[in-house]
C-alpha cells in the first residue's frame, strides 16, 4: 500500500502589506477566490493568470474551501482597506485636478475624432 503525506504546501505567502499572494507570482488570492467564486474552473483561473501552474490554482483554492472563514474574514478587510484608500484618493484635491484635466482631454479627443469624421477613440 501506498503511504499518504498528511501536510501539502500551499503555494501562498503574505506580503508586507498584509496581502496574500501566491509564491513567484503578483497573483493575489483575492483574484483567485473571486474567479472560483464567480464559477470559473482552475484551468479557465489559469488562463487568465498564465503565471500559475495548475497545481498552484488547486491548492490555493483548497486552501480557500479549507480556511474559509478566515479567508472570507480577510477578504472582508481587504474590501474595507480599498474602499478607504479609494475615498481619500478621491477626497484629495490633487486628484481631483489631475481627473478633470484627463477628462477634458479625453472629450477633447473625443470631438476632434467626431468632427474628423474619425471612429471614436477608446482611451
Amino acid at each position: 500500500m501506498a503511504a499518504l503525506e498528511e501536510t501539502i504546501n500551499v503555494p501562498l505567502a503574505v506580503t508586507e502589506h498584509g496581502t496574500i499572494r501566491v509564491k513567484g507570482s503578483r497573483v493575489s488570492l483575492d483574484s483567485i477566490v473571486h474567479h472560483f467564486k464567480l464559477g470559473a474552473t482552475a484551468e479557465q483561473i489559469v488562463q487568465s493568470f498564465p503565471s500559475l501552474s495548475l497545481g498552484d490554482v488547486y491548492s490555493s483554492i483548497a486552501y480557500y474551501l479549507s480556511h474559509r472563514q478566515e479567508i472570507e474574514a480577510y477578504l472582508d478587510q481587504q474590501e474595507t482597506a480599498a474602499d478607504s484608500f479609494q475615498g481619500h484618493l478621491e477626497s484629495n484635491p490633487e486628484y481631483q485636478v489631475e481627473i478633470a484635466e484627463l477628462r477634458a482631454r479625453i472629450l477633447g479627443r473625443w470631438t476632434a475624432a467626431q468632427e474628423n469624421g474619425e471612429a471614436t477613440p477608446t482611451a
